[in-house]
């Protein structure tokens, strides 16, 4: 085999390397891709160490629904993400941490809340949520096993 041969067989190799390194993290970044949710704030639908499959083109293009579980950047520490229910949508009136204060939730904005609302910290401590925060809408779980199931109805 000569060197020219060689050379040229590598840069194919690194090409094709390349070619599907790009096609995957176009389909994780824009499409969809796993998300390992964790704490207890969505128990008992969701508990620590599920893997959720999500999809990221509901938010990207605001159809986003009351009822959605979303995985979205923490407003209080973006180096975390959160994984919510989303339970009121732009110009729906919210009850805030006080009974008898209420809140319009704000164009561009959705109210997240956990499921565990003994144990969740959401929307009624950081507030109504900016939707260019929110990442993904999960689809359904697929880790562990025997707990395979969708997750967009509600």
């Amino acid at each position: 085999m000569t060197l020219l041969k060689f050379v040229g067989k590598t840069c194919g190799f690194v090409g094709y390397v390349f070619q599907y390194a790009c096609v995957t993290h176009c389909t994780f970044e824009y499409l969809g891709d796993f998300v390992m949710c964790s704490g207890p704030s969505m128990e008992p639908t969701l508990e620590s160490n599920n893997i959720l499959f999500t999809e990221h083109l509901s938010p990207r293009m605001q159809r986003l629904r009351r009822g959605d579980i979303v995985i979205a950047k923490s407003p209080s520490n973006p180096r975390q993400n959160i994984c919510k229910r989303v339970t009121a949508l732009p110009g729906d009136k919210v009850r805030g941490q006080f009974p008898r204060r209420s809140q319009v939730v704000p164009r561009g904005h959705v109210w997240l809340e956990g499921d565990n609302t003994s144990n969740s910290s959401d929307s009624r401590v950081y507030g109504p949520v900016p939707i260019g925060l929110v990442r993904s809408r999960v689809v359904c779980r697929v880790w562990p096993l025997d707990k395979i199931s969708s997750l967009t109805e509600y």
